[in-house]
């Protein structure tokens, strides 16, 4: 049964974790370097990978023999190195292989939207709401994510490049902390369940 105060609360959560106005930097950023992001593809699939983690997520980690703690652990340091990227103004995730170069499944589907972050909240939310209203909670902020990719060069260029340059900075640094934030959380929890 659908429970609105619910859903309104789920939502709210993963706004904030997914945190879309704060990757804004970073689309932007890619955008300049000539990285390609189709906004429709890469929403689809950060909502596929969403719905099938609240599905089947721990116990697809645990078939790998990864937990949740590692599994955030190893996406923060994706976000770090993401963060690392956007105060430095240097490129670290690049594959020269490729002829026109795709951010739209790495890193903007995952781990930038539907990262450890995202997927550790959606399997704490389950202890207190009801699937159902995680999904639809999953589903809204997929239809913001999808308005603010397509609106990325709009916002560009109303910010101008000093603003986007400050945005990105200041943003860097809020990647870098968050990231520093989920590895604090979960490395001392890894280290636990690896002694026992």
């Amino acid at each position: 049964m659908l429970n609105v105060k619910d859903l309104v609360s789920v939502s709210l959560v993963l706004f904030s974790v997914i945190d879309i106005m704060g990757s804004l930097p970073v689309i932007i950023d890619m955008k300049k370097k000539g990285v390609k992001i189709e906004s429709g593809k890469a929403s689809l699939i950060a909502m596929v990978l969403m719905l099938l983690f609240l599905l089947i997520g721990e116990p697809l980690l645990g078939l790998f023999g990864v937990d949740v703690e590692s599994f955030a652990v190893a996406g923060s340091i994706i976000i770090f190195l993401l963060g690392l990227e956007m105060v430095l103004g240097v490129t670290l995730f690049r594959d020269e292989h490729l002829e026109e170069k795709s951010g739209t499944i790495v890193p903007i589907a995952f781990p930038l939207l539907a990262g450890a972050g995202t997927m550790t909240t959606i399997i704490t939310l389950k202890a207190n709401y009801s699937q159902i209203d995680i999904a639809l909670g999953i589903i809204l902020n997929i239809l913001v994510i999808f308005a603010v990719l397509r609106s990325s060069d709009w916002i560009s260029r109303k910010l101008g490049e000093s603003g986007s340059n400050v945005l990105r900075k200041v943003f860097g640094i809020i990647l870098l902390a968050i990231s520093i934030k989920i590895f604090k959380e979960n490395f001392h929890l890894v280290t636990m369940l690896s002694m026992n």
